[in-house]
């Protein structure tokens, strides 16, 4: 099955520690997840990230309710860290954040390694636009969060 790759990247004007910390506290994935997305962090808090540590989430994917669960992988703060799905609507979805101090701010990068079912059809009628459509929402969001 073919594997896909997303990749994204977004400098904000706030210091690396800062922006780690937001993105270290799992709550704060709801607040830059579009809301047609339906996303619920349902691990009870408080979620400490640290390699193995596994959270569950509920998603909507076109209105229909999935459950999603994913474990940290690689953690080194504050300059990297990866998901990966356990259970969920994906075949493989593993998502590596990183962050470097650029310019007075944070240089924010996403890549997203991801097989869906359905593969490259489903993929190229769907989930390409949905990822697309959600991360653009997140850099809106986070522009707002952090902005001077």
């Amino acid at each position: 099955m073919k594997e896909f790759t997303f990749s994204a990247s977004l400098w904000l004007p706030a210091p690396l520690e800062q922006v780690f910390e937001f993105f270290s506290d799992a709550k704060n994935l709801q607040r830059i997840t579009p809301p047609w997305v339906g996303f619920e962090v349902l691990t009870p808090a408080p979620i400490t990230l640290q390699v193995g540590t596994i959270i569950d989430y509920r998603i909507k994917i076109h209105g229909f309710p999935v459950r999603w669960r994913t474990e940290i992988r690689n953690w080194a703060p504050p300059h990297r860290f990866s998901d990966v799905q356990l259970r969920g609507p994906y075949r493989l979805w593993d998502h590596t954040h990183t962050f470097e101090a650029v310019d007075g701010g944070t240089l924010c990068k996403d890549e997203v390694r991801y097989r869906p079912l359905g593969g490259a059809l489903v993929n190229a009628l769907f989930v390409r636009r949905d990822v697309e459509k959600i991360f653009a929402y997140r850099t809106e969001a986070l522009s707002k969060i952090f902005k001077n």
